[in-house]
């Protein structure tokens, strides 16, 4: 609803800083542009095309000064994305600012239009709406942004970091999808997904519906997940709305 875009758009102006200038643009009336310029370190041209890059950062070594898992400007990315919009960073280089630029569709509101309509098409939007999923993968960063991408669309997420974790979350917690990694250390998603099939089995219940994460996209790669029982297979880094299909495409009808 409304209450709700205006506290994700209040989002991304805080990750972006304050506004200094909110406009219609003159070309496109239907839109409104929100520019963000900072007199800060900069970008360089080099970065500057990755800026938007979860788990990107500029100083990507151990000794980094600054903490954080570059995960800001992504959800800022999805958050403007999730509204209709775009956002776009520009620097001329290090120690000369930046500039970034968001622009938003404006809603039309028409008389007589009902709360109830309105409800509904918002829940339309929202297909993994109360849906409960567990996300299994041993890196903190992926573990963190799929747990925000999720929750963001209204599903019920728990995260776990290995194998063993998820099966003592599946003790307490009953997802309607698991998205898990394929490549964790002691025990990997395959052996993950063999272990719930057989207590599902052992219960009498139905299999829970899988989805696999890996860093390769051959076909080999998918081959092996279908094989060991994922019904999808998606490769890193995860394009959020592909996932959001991928679990959508796997609930029966509500």
């Amino acid at each position: 609803g409304d209450k709700g875009d205006k506290g994700d758009k209040g989002e991304v102006l805080a990750t972006s800083r304050q506004p200094l200038a909110t406009h219609t643009t003159p070309d496109s009336p239907k839109f409104a542009q929100i520019q963000v310029m900072d007199t800060g370190q900069g970008i360089s041209p080099e970065f500057l095309p990755y800026i938007f890059e979860r788990f990107r950062q500029a100083d990507d070594v151990t000794t980094r000064s600054k903490d954080g898992l570059g995960l800001g400007l992504a959800i800022a990315r999805h958050l403007v994305e999730l509204h209709g919009g775009t956002i776009a960073a520009a620097s001329l280089g290090e120690g000369q600012g930046a500039t970034f630029t968001v622009t938003l569709p404006l809603r039309e509101t028409r008389k007589g239009d009902g709360e109830d309509k309105k409800d509904k098409e918002d829940k339309g939007d929202l297909p993994l709406q109360g849906i409960r999923i567990l996300v299994v993968d041993d890196d903190a960063d992926a573990r963190e942004f799929l747990h925000f991408a999720l929750t963001l669309e209204e599903a019920e997420v728990k995260v776990a970091r290995s194998a063993k974790e998820a099966l003592e979350v599946l003790k307490q917690f009953q997802p309607n999808v698991i998205v898990s990694d394929i490549g964790m250390p002691e025990e990997d998603g395959y052996s993950l997904l063999r272990q719930v099939r057989s207590q599902t089995a052992a219960r009498g219940a139905e299999p829970i519906p899988a989805i696999a994460l890996t860093a390769f996209a051959r076909e080999s790669d998918r081959q092996s997940a279908i094989a060991a029982g994922f019904q999808r297979h998606l490769a890193k880094p995860v394009v959020v709305a592909e996932l959001v299909a991928a679990i959508a495409d796997l609930i029966p009808s509500r």
